[in-house]
């Protein structure tokens, strides 16, 4: 079977190594261009990229997929499928109908459920005790193709995006194993997605991410989990940034919204409940334990987070 893959960052280069062991064919690797990168802004090769050549594989970085440029060099690779995992870019229909077996996709979430670039995210956000990985037939709608497979995961309840991230990327290349077994056997099944169950996962912002406090104790702590390691969550403390990289709920505690309710923990009042906040960065300094954020800082009970 020839192969092409389609995919950019960490979370597909699981699937691809899978794809090189089993000794697939991969005809050729398309991903997107290298971009600046870190506090230098030193131009970087995305993470496929970087296993692609390690492996001797032809690697292809369009800017578009629908100048014809990308079509072409595909109609002269002659797959007999393509796979894409997280790739980023939309693939217009000529491209879908031109392997014989299609496009299958990796998708990091039970679909109809979260759709778009930010399932595990806002999986984790929005407090779900479960999540997984499908493999589908890509069409031209977001995410919205016929399902082939599906393998579910529960959340653990501090886990953070980050971290479900890099176990959801190892069960979607033993899922993709899975998938293409049963397309070279012919019994791949093909199962609608249901439209009234869907739900739409967006790209996540820096204003997400912000702690407003007057929320409940256990979104925030979702919030926290759900935007960690990007974009941070973040509240402002004497007037300057101050991120947090681990909270959880501080059971028993309750207070005006914003205040610190204990001289020695930081724990925060919240619209219901509280919030203790665990690892903390403020603007300019290193990240650090709660303890000695407060030590350092000499922060005392009664005092108020600036937002």
């Amino acid at each position: 079977m020839r192969i092409v893959f389609m995919g950019t960052p960490d979370f597909a280069v699981p699937c691809l190594k899978r794809l090189i062991d089993l000794g697939e064919e991969v005809v050729g690797v398309f991903t997107q261009p290298d971009k600046p990168k870190g506090r230098g802004y030193q131009t970087a090769p995305p993470p496929v990229k970087e296993l692609a050549l390690r492996c001797g594989l032809p690697v292809y970085q369009p800017a578009k997929m629908r100048d014809g440029e990308a079509l072409a060099v595909l109609q002269e690779l002659r797959p007999d499928l393509i796979v894409v995992v997280a790739y980023g870019k939309i693939l217009p229909k000529e491209i879908l109908d031109l392997p014989p077996l299609g496009c299958i996709n990796v998708h990091g979430s039970l679909l109809p459920r979260y759709r778009g670039a930010g399932p595990i995210q806002w999986s984790v956000i929005n407090g779900e005790a479960v999540t997984g990985v499908t493999t589908m037939y890509m069409d031209v709608g977001m995410d919205t193709g016929d399902m082939i497979l599906k393998a579910e995961t529960p959340i653990g309840e501090e886990e953070t995006a980050g971290e479900l991230f890099d176990r959801l990327c190892l069960i979607g290349a033993d899922c993709l194993a899975d998938t293409l077994a049963l397309l070279k056997a012919g019994e791949a099944p093909r199962t609608p997605q249901d439209e009234a169950q869907a739900t739409y996962a967006p790209m996540l912002t820096r204003e997400l991410a912000r702690l407003d406090f007057a929320r409940l104790a256990r979104e925030l702590h979702n919030l926290v989990r759900g935007t960690s390691p990007w974009p941070t969550a973040h509240t402002a403390f004497r007037g300057k940034l101050l991120k947090v990289h681990r909270a959880r709920v501080a059971e028993g505690f309750s207070g005006e919204p914003g205040v610190i309710l204990d001289g020695k923990r930081l724990i925060v009042g919240c619209g219901e409940g509280a919030l203790e906040l665990l690892e903390v960065q403020q603007e300019g300094a290193k990240r650090m334990s709660a303890a000695d954020f407060m030590n350092g800082k000499r922060v005392s009970a009664g005092e108020k987070f600036d937002n």
